[in-house]
């Protein structure tokens, strides 16, 4: 069976019909990950006994007749949603042995939905990152050019499914996590907006910022998985009552008439002149279905880099404080005083990307300092939220590049700190407004490497934007890896 390209929809019908059972399926995804993810390393963690375990039981679903649109479907976790019983890891050294004795809500959710745990992906340590190279265990490599990085910090997520190591995955989204290494590995990957999806037990980086959300091959397969993870939780006490919807039900509606913003400054120097052609000729492709295209502007967009990580710093600073390997995390066995083994516990258990984050964190939020630094970034982040809901006056849905470049090698970039930060220009904003956004291919370049086009909605119009990337998609042809 070509496992290539599968749909969460084209599983459903064959296992509903009987062409292929959920223990057959869970195998071959696990003999393909046997056989490629040595060379790819999306998994951090590979679970095939209980993947089998929940085979079968889905399986007995699927036979009595009472399968949903997700039973015996085999997914694949970001290593920093804690799954009851089995690592998670965050690929961290800190964590290197962290067993959770619950599962996350969204885990909750999919076990309910009866999907399989393939294993856990690999992510840049802690989610810091935009490579997925920080991780300590797992250095993911992107299927079109294993040279290249499958971006981050969610690069095992979108690796695994781009490769055809997973049907779909799960990840979680700071500034771009989802988005941007879906966009390098050809994928499709949605950001909720904050509070769609409950973060208990999504091991914390920027608590204001983070959300989970789905990657897989299209937007119909992203729409099934946010309808199983979205909802109201009591535990988490960001997560919002506004009501779960079909996600699925305007996909494959027509979008005449709709109004398509494109702001200015997303196309402007920084971004490579083979995105920007792909993404304009996306728009050309909206213009003949009936959508008109509004120009815009968004003046701040040169200010949100720097808001993001001064926000996301100070915000990590304290969620890792925890770590100090006393109450949690890896215990140094050096030290006479307690000062000491604090010192060298997180000397050893964090790398060089988390330790740099922290840093500037407890800068930002410093006496004398929090003023100039924290509170003009949290002053900036009411200043893009107004610019947004301006946009959103006079128009439905923001298309935007995904990311500034395609993916870039494994060995650029790394040791420039800087230059990291600011390819997360396009994405940001998003995270900060705390709205939705799906980014999908729509394109190649000469290398053949994907380029990615974001469409970024309303708060809590997540239906909006599938549709228009599902319209989108039905035009557009996708090019799978040769692995």
């Amino acid at each position: 069976m070509d496992y290539q390209k599968l749909t969460i929809t084209q599983l459903r019908q064959m296992l509903d019909q009987k062409e292929i059972s959920a223990v057959e399926l869970t195998q071959g995804y696990l003999n393909r990950i046997a056989a490629l993810d040595g060379d790819v390393q999306s998994y951090i963690t590979v679970t095939p006994e209980r993947a089998l375990e929940d085979a079968k039981i889905a399986q007995k679903k699927i036979d009595a007749g009472q399968a949903g649109a997700l039973c015996g479907i085999p997914l694949a976790i970001k290593d920093n949603i804690c799954t009851d019983g089995i690592r998670t890891t965050c690929a961290s050294k800190m964590l290197e042995d962290f067993v959770p004795p619950y599962n996350a809500t969204v885990m909750e959710k999919l076990k309910i939905q009866n999907t399989i745990l393939l294993g856990k992906t690999s992510m840049d340590e802690f989610a810091m990152g935009g490579s997925t190279q920080t991780s300590a265990f797992a250095k993911t490599k992107n299927p079109y050019d294993f040279g290249r990085v499958p971006g981050g910090s969610s690069g095992g997520s979108a690796a695994s499914v781009a490769a055809s190591l997973a049907p779909a995955a799960i990840g979680s989204d700071t500034g771009g996590s989802i988005r941007q290494p879906a966009a390098f590995c050809g994928v499709t990957g949605l950001k909720p907006t904050y509070g769609r999806v409950s973060r208990y037990g999504l091991v914390a980086f920027a608590s204001s910022l983070d959300q989970i959300g789905p990657i897989a091959n299209n937007a119909r397969d992203c729409a099934l998985l946010l309808g199983a993870i979205s909802g109201f939780d009591p535990h988490d006490g960001t997560s919002s009552k506004h009501a779960v919807e079909d996600y699925t039900a305007k996909l494959g509606k027509e979008i005449k008439g709709m109004r398509i913003a494109l702001p200015k400054e997303f196309y402007a120097d920084g971004i490579d002149d083979g995105v920007k052609t792909a993404v304009m000729q996306a728009a050309k492709t909206y213009e003949k279905m009936g959508v008109q295209l509004i120009e815009c502007s968004m003046p701040s967009l040169k200010y949100a880099v720097a808001a993001y990580y001064l926000i996301a710093s100070a915000e990590a600073s304290s969620n890792l404080s925890r770590y100090d390997g006393i109450k949690y995390g890896h215990r140094s066995k050096v030290g006479d005083t307690f000062q000491e083994l604090i010192c060298n516990s997180r000397s050893e258990g964090f790398g060089d990307e988390v330790k740099r984050r922290i840093l500037l964190g407890n800068y930002a939020l410093s006496s004398g300092y929090y003023d100039a630094y924290y509170g003009k970034a949290m002053a900036l982040k009411q200043r893009i939220r107004s610019e947004y809901a301006h946009i959103f006056e006079s128009c439905d849905v923001i298309l935007t590049p995904t990311t500034p470049t395609v993916a870039y090698g494994i060995h650029e970039n790394i040791s420039d700190p800087a230059k990291m930060y600011q390819a997360d220009i396009c994405t940001v904003t998003v995270n900060i407004a705390s709205l939705p956004a799906v980014s999908t291919p729509c394109g190649y370049d000469a290398s053949g490497m994907p380029i990615g086009m974001s469409l970024i909605g309303k708060q809590f119009d997540e239906a909006t934007i599938l549709q228009v990337a599902d319209a989108y998609e039905q035009q557009f042809t996708p090019v799978a890896p040769v692995l």
